[in-house]
């Protein structure tokens, strides 16, 4: 697989992290009608779920150009940040960048599940990922990230004051990447109603969560194995749909959370349930290097780092720009990329020979595969494509047998073969 990658001119990737706390409640003054229906539309790059039914206003006269002073202000406290390790920087871990570069090239493929050692860089990787990606048009000040030409994906207060012809600040912002702690509760991952306020004054004052400030962005949940059942639960209905409701005494409150979702943990620490598993879209496996001279150009690359992270990170910009710009292009001829008739039918007999349950396997397979052909320039999936892809697509998939000591990303590889060949 490594081979396979390093042909695809891939780098690595890395990640800022930029965080905009919203401490007051967020006041509705208008009421949200529940049971609406939700439908789909991609944008950007990034999966999004609007509203159907809603009438689709044209926004472009509403949004105002960015907004110097915040913008500035913006630069300034992303260079006061602490220094992430550089994507381009990571060695090895092909499998792990590939899916996550997957991921952010098609949201829609539906996250990663990242599983392995400890010390090997999982969560570097992730946490470096957002510095590839490239920013993205806000509404100033709101908790949700909306997007101000897309009425489809903004809050509910954002589009009332568009219905109302109010212009709007916009600024640019990367994108979010939020880590969500193993204590959170659900109450700040989704967010909560101040009952009071609604009762005595009769408006929704809803403080937005955890969910609300990935909206558009990365989740990030490390150690997710030992993350509570019912909040794996919230997030990966989240996930799928796009949307987060939260109701709370006859008060039902939604607003738009399509964010990629990622989990990493060590499968010492116990495994997750089979059917949270199959709710991730690929796997990836990481193991720990075994090769000494490998080993110790990863020790003094870290050790560089430590010494002088922004020259570091000087020493990588090209590479990363490089890599940006494929992303970028990806995202850009996605749609256009074609699978043969023939090879879909093929990705569906291996699935079934294999016995998985359900359909996510096939289409997520499919996407995958997708995803890859773009990163590699082409719009057209190969075989090669789908043999890079389908062992991540499916070995969390696999019914676990006690006595089966061969790797579920072998049997999937053998099952391909078989097929294919």
């Amino acid at each position: 697989m490594a081979s396979m990658l390093a042909t695809s001119s891939i780098a690595f990737l890395t990640s800022a992290h930029f965080s905009s706390p919203f401490s007051k409640p967020y006041i509705h003054s208008l009421s949200v009608t529940s049971g609406l229906n939700y439908g789909r539309k991609f944008y950007g790059g990034i999966g999004i779920h609007g509203i159907k039914g809603r009438s689709h206003f044209s926004v472009a006269s509403v949004a105002t150009e960015v907004n110097p002073v915040e913008q500035a202000q913006k630069i300034a406290s992303k260079e006061s940040q602490r220094p992430v390790y550089p994507f381009a920087a990571i060695v090895g871990q092909d499998e792990m960048k590939l899916c996550l570069l997957l991921n952010v090239i098609d949201p829609k493929i539906g996250g990663v599940m990242i599983m392995g050692d400890r010390g090997t860089g999982k969560s570097t990787a992730v946490r470096s990922l957002v510095d590839l990606l490239p920013e993205i048009a806000v509404v100033a000040g709101d908790p949700y990230n909306s997007d101000p030409q897309d009425p489809e994906f903004m809050g509910v207060e954002v589009r009332e004051r568009v219905l109302k012809g109010e212009k709007l600040q916009v600024l640019l912002s990367k994108i979010n990447m939020v880590d969500l702690p193993l204590g959170a509760t659900e109450d700040r991952v989704c967010g909560t109603i101040d009952i009071e306020k609604a009762l005595t004054e009769g408006v929704k004052a809803f403080e937005p969560g955890l969910l609300a400030k990935a909206n558009r962005g990365i989740l990030y949940v490390d150690e997710v194995n030992l993350l509570d059942d019912h909040l794996v639960d919230v997030l990966l209905d989240s996930a799928a749909s796009g949307w987060n409701t939260v109701e709370r005494e006859g008060i039902s409150i939604s607003h738009p959370a399509r964010f990629i979702l990622i989990g990493s943990g060590n499968p010492e620490e116990g495994e997750l349930r089979p059917q949270l598993l199959d709710r991730f879209g690929m796997h990836a496996q990481v193991g720990t290097v075994r090769d000494a001279e490998l080993r110790v150009k990863i020790v003094e690359e870290r050790g560089r780092f430590d010494k002088n992270p922004k020259e570091f990170r000087d020493s990588y910009k090209a590479e990363q720009e490089k890599l940006r710009d494929q992303i970028t292009l990806a995202r850009s001829v996605l749609s256009s990329v074609q699978i043969d008739q023939d090879l879909k039918v093929k990705i569906s007999k291996v699935c079934a020979e294999l016995n998985v349950d359900g359909l996510r396997g096939d289409i997520v397979t499919n996407r995958a595969a997708k995803a890859l052909a773009a990163l590699k320039g082409r719009d057209k999936v190969s075989t090669e494509d789908i043999a890079t892809v389908i062992p991540n697509c499916l070995r969390h998939r696999l019914k676990k047998d006690p006595l089966e000591s061969i790797d579920s990303g072998l049997l999937v590889t053998e099952k391909f073969y078989e097929v294919f060949s």
